[in-house]
């Protein structure tokens, strides 16, 4: 896979933006974090992964190329491990509609949230 022709770090708005040859995708800094490709996220076997939760107010410091195939992402919650593809990058752009509303749906099912300070407990009055 190609690279994109421009990737801009926005930090204030949270996000990483990529511009290919066919369109620009803004990945927002919690979208990526979610996702990460390191083995503490994804898993060293077979299966979903660990669900992270809480990241809703996660930052980007940096990005630093990793040779030249990917990036490295540096989160402000101190993750900066796994790696980044181009390939990967495209497909967290092309599926972030559907990858987003998986992510939330498997939040919703597992009773976490979003927001780091949010309780997991429903308290009835």
């Amino acid at each position: 896979m190609n690279p994109p022709k421009k990737v801009r770090l926005e930090k204030a708005a949270k996000q990483l933006t990529l511009e290919y040859a066919d369109g620009e995708f803004s990945l927002p800094a919690e979208y990526l974090r979610v996702y990460s490709p390191s083995a503490e996220v994804r898993g060293h076997g077979v299966g979903e992964g660990k669900l992270v939760s809480g990241k809703m107010h996660v930052g980007i410091e940096r990005v630093a190329a990793a040779g030249r195939y990917a990036l490295q992402i540096f989160f402000d919650d101190g993750h900066d491990s796994g790696i980044y593809t181009w390939d990967y990058l495209r497909e967290l752009c092309e599926q972030q509609a559907e990858k987003w509303q998986a992510y939330l749906q498997r939040l919703q099912s597992e009773g976490k949230g979003r927001d780091p300070d949010e309780s997991a407990v429903k308290f009835i009055g």
